[in-house]
């Protein structure tokens, strides 16, 4: 990992900011519970924006532009 992220690292020194990795993997149990939690209403998601399929491109774009308050969806079905 520390050479996969030598780049980064290396960037983060030049602007004198603190860069840490965390490597994570997915976790059947925690997302059951996860699920349970948002099902309670006690994990409330924030949706910024919801692009039909179609404008997946355009969803990107929204995303990679930084504009997005929240989560950006890309509906698979007609709303």
């Amino acid at each position: 990992m520390s050479a996969l992220s030598r780049g980064i690292r290396a960037q983060a020194k030049r602007r004198q900011v603190q860069y840490s990795f965390l490597f994570m993997s997915a976790n059947g149990g925690q997302l059951v519970q996860i699920t349970s939690l948002i099902d309670m209403g006690v994990i409330r998601p924030v949706v910024d924006r919801v692009f039909p399929f179609a404008s997946t491109k355009e969803a990107m774009a929204y995303v990679e532009a930084g504009r997005a308050k929240g989560k950006v969806v890309v509906s698979m079905r007609e709303s």
